[in-house]
């Protein structure tokens, strides 16, 4: 089976370092999840009257409005067919701020009719944004976020982008420390920076069948709409 990534990159999946490849290969086949672990040096956000938004999102696992430095972080990657036949691949990022953990949750599938990689963000699926691939010059992956959309019930519409912001991450193995580097920007065009980190993580690969993956890095609600 080819992983998401591998479909949206197309040849240029070759071009990443080895063990990116490795890290983004991951499919529901293999039976398999990585489990990483490390430090994120910066978690930050924009200007003071972001918090708000920030915090109505934290209660849906979509960003925090925390800040802080040398904060411990996990990610789990679990791939698994969700319930619409999709092969789908967790996100569930846990960073520990003044003694608590936040969350920032997604799943992704690939999106054959769009030509990229859909992420729904959050617990219940409710924001759907486009994800443009891309290789560096160093094989890091390169995301960029793009469209975005709401549902909710019968309701679906395009959401507008003065109300939201753009992603960009790159994340790239590290040949000489041996960890994975990970940068995280979000900005709103108008308003400018709104949310980020950057840091440091290994990451293990654990035998886990299907059965095995936590409910708690499962989306609540699973939306069919792309």
């Amino acid at each position: 089976m080819t992983s998401i990534y591998e479909q949206a990159l197309g040849p240029d999946f070759a071009r990443l370092h080895p063990m990116t490849q490795w890290r983004f290969g991951l499919t529901s086949d293999q039976h398999t999840c990585q489990i990483g672990r490390g430090v994120m040096e910066e978690v930050w956000r924009g200007r003071p009257w972001v918090a708000p938004f920030l915090r109505i999102g934290s209660r849906r696992r979509i960003m925090f409005p925390d800040r802080g430095r040398g904060v411990p972080f996990t990610i789990q990657n679990y791939a698994y067919r969700d319930s619409f036949g999709r092969e789908t691949v967790t996100w569930a990022r846990r960073f520990k701020l003044a003694g608590m953990y936040r969350s920032f949750d997604a799943t992704m599938v690939y999106s054959p009719a769009r030509g990229v990689v859909v992420d729904y963000l959050g617990t219940h699926q409710h924001l759907a944004v486009d994800i443009h691939l891309s290789v560096g010059d160093r094989g890091e992956l390169r995301l960029r976020s793009g469209d975005q959309r709401f549902y909710e019930g019968f309701l679906g519409f395009r959401f507008p982008m003065a109300l939201s912001g753009f992603a960009e991450v790159s994340e790239r193995w590290d040949e000489e420390a041996g960890c994975f580097r990970i940068e995280v920007a979000v900005r709103n065009r108008r308003f400018g920076p709104l949310f980020g980190y950057r840091g440091s993580f290994t990451v293990a690969e654990y035998p886990c069948s299907p059965e095995e993956i936590p409910l708690d890095v499962r989306p609540l609600r699973e939306e069919r709409r792309e």
